[in-house]
């Protein structure tokens, strides 16, 4: 109706082309077309010509049909995002993740997922890479078929949320600990801060519910303390949020994606990590650091090695000899090794 209005108005002289045109926020070859169809068809020829007729960008309808199928045969416990993933990768599918997702509300087989509003401001993140990373475990059942829960350890960065380590052990303890920081430092380098929860592990805390001490470092954090870096305890889930999310999606999708790569013993399921998880899903969710570069440092002298370990102190006794649990290790002088080697 406004259309005709404009265009009456422009054949009696009221309003130029350029004017009825900017009015109704087209070009002037666009009115020309209007003001001519309204010539030779009336005011028909003003009816959208889409109407009634398919859209060529119409969804196919066999692929739509086999979509929910696959979905109930193998695929029934998948988010739709990991659903639609799966598709394109193992199924040759072409249609996006909306029309995916839309079909699947329209069939009942997925229900809308409740809105969650923001109920805290989000930590920024550090700018560069290497500058904190942040290692934590989660208790799962995470191999399919075996109902037992076993503790994935994360390392992952700050920047980025790109994971560096991951790998599952029976139960999580300062020797998981320092393998997870001993696989960054190997292939990344040293690193400024690591932020942890304050497991017993990580941290002695000489009162419940009370700050960590800083006078009596756990081996963990006496390594860190060697290597340069700075210990940062975490005093709410909240606070570890980037690690909780990140955890949250793997307790979503690991389990399903060791269930589809024939996964069941933890040997195996730490190769897979290693070789082929990780990566793929750092570029999937991994995000680009606020800076270029990196904070890492190499560690020329491979310190590390003698750094990430279990240290303990013990006494010489009277018969040069050391303690460890149940063996009795004799002490040999430097001189007295000279002495040996001369002798051989």
């Amino acid at each position: 109706m406004r259309i005709e209005a404009l265009i009456d108005r422009h054949e009696s002289g009221e309003l130029s082309q350029v004017e009825a045109a900017e009015m109704l926020g087209i070009s002037e070859r666009s009115f020309r077309r209007w003001r001519d169809r309204l010539r030779d068809e009336g005011p028909s020829g003003l009816a959208d010509r889409r109407l009634g007729k398919p859209s060529r960008r119409r969804a196919g309808v066999a692929e739509i049909a086999r979509m929910p199928e696959l979905y109930q045969g193998s695929y029934a416990d998948f988010a739709v995002k990991h659903f639609h993933e799966q598709l394109v990768k193992r199924h040759g599918y072409k249609l996006g993740y909306t029309v995916t997702k839309v079909h699947l509300h329209r069939a009942g087989l997925v229900t809308p997922a409740v809105k969650r509003s923001a109920h805290r401001k989000k930590r920024p993140r550090r700018p560069m890479i290497g500058m904190m990373l942040h290692q934590d475990a989660s208790r799962h059942a995470w191999l399919p078929g075996d109902a037992r829960p076993y503790d994935l350890v994360v390392t992952l960065d700050d920047a980025t949320s790109a994971i560096y380590s991951a790998f599952l052990v029976e139960e999580e303890g300062t020797a998981s600990s320092l393998r997870g920081l001993g696989e960054v430092v190997a292939r990344h380098g040293l690193f400024c801060a690591l932020y942890s929860d304050r497991g017993s592990h990580y941290f002695h805390t000489p009162v419940a519910g009370q700050p960590v001490s800083k006078t009596a470092p756990t081996q963990v954090g006496r390594a860190l303390a060697q290597l340069g870096a700075e210990h940062i305890a975490a005093y709410s889930p909240e606070a570890r949020g980037r690690s909780e999310r990140a955890f949250r999606t793997l307790q979503d999708r690991l389990p399903k994606e060791f269930r589809l790569a024939g996964i069941t013993g933890i040997d195996a399921a730490n190769r897979w990590l290693a070789e082929t998880y990780i990566a793929a899903h750092n570029a999937q969710f991994a995000v680009a650091a606020e800076q270029p570069g990196s904070a890492f440092v190499p560690d020329s002298a491979g310190a590390w090695r003698e750094i990430l370990c279990i240290q303990e102190t013990r006494q010489v006794g009277n018969d040069n000899t050391v303690k460890w649990r149940t063996l009795r290790h004799r002490w040999l002088d430097p001189a007295e090794i000279k002495g040996c080697l001369r002798r051989r």
